[in-house]
């Protein structure tokens, strides 16, 4: 099991290698396995891009999200343009029926309301809110139309841990209250938990996952 010093290392030579972020901008502090970061950024995509430096360093048990984003002058966007932007690009992007998407613009806020019906189609569209200029937070509220079926979830988890060689997925209980997952259990490290939570939301109707997988090294 990795120390703290050895955690906080990984950490930034991960940052060093995220090209659209300076990593002096982000601080780094680790205890007991937890991770917190901190600093100011002028977009979430670079907050985005620190959160991704963690995904490879093995020993995390949690992490803090504290970096803030603040916007200079050049990013001042209008809300009436930031919600007019996003709109258009969504509607080339979801040409399906089966997508209904509002965006809410309220000073430099996104909120996405309405229905998709998969859970990749949700988060695509949080995505392309969060690329756009003077955006400074995306609320993604869209619901997902499909009914979740745990075997469903069970054999997606169960075929990206196969695929991984990771660990058997009969060690992982699913319950299902409606379009919510709750995965409990054990796994081996912080990157199975993630993977536990990806292979998760893939599952066609699941719109939230609660990971209460124990970390046992």
């Amino acid at each position: 099991m990795k120390n703290d010093r050895e955690i906080k290392e990984r950490v930034l030579e991960e940052l060093l290698h995220q090209k659209d972020i300076d990593e002096t901008q982000i601080g780094v502090i680790v205890e007991n396995g937890v991770v917190t970061l901190t600093g100011v950024v002028d977009h979430v995509n670079k907050k985005a891009a620190a959160l991704r430096a963690l995904e490879n360093v093995k020993g995390i048990k949690a992490i803090v999200k504290d970096i803030k984003i603040k916007y200079g002058t050049d990013y001042k966007t209008c809300d009436k343009e930031i919600a007019k932007s996003i709109t258009n690009t969504l509607e080339q992007e979801f040409e399906s029926p089966n997508c209904d998407i509002t965006v809410e613009v309220q000073d430099g806020f996104v909120f996405l309301l309405g229905k998709v019906r998969w859970d990749f189609q949700r988060q695509k569209a949080k995505k392309i809110a969060e690329q756009q200029l003077g955006v400074k937070g995306v609320i993604n509220n869209l619901d997902i139309k499909q009914k979740v079926f745990p075997n469903d979830v069970k054999t997606s988890i169960t075929k990206a841990f196969g695929q991984m060689a990771l660990i058997d997925a009969n060690s992982i209980s699913v319950d299902v209250k409606e379009q919510t997952v709750i995965l409990r259990g054990k796994v081996k490290n912080f990157a199975q938990k993630q993977e536990a939570s990806i292979s998760t939301y893939n599952v066609p109707g699941v719109q939230d996952v609660v990971n209460e997988l124990e970390v046992s090294y």
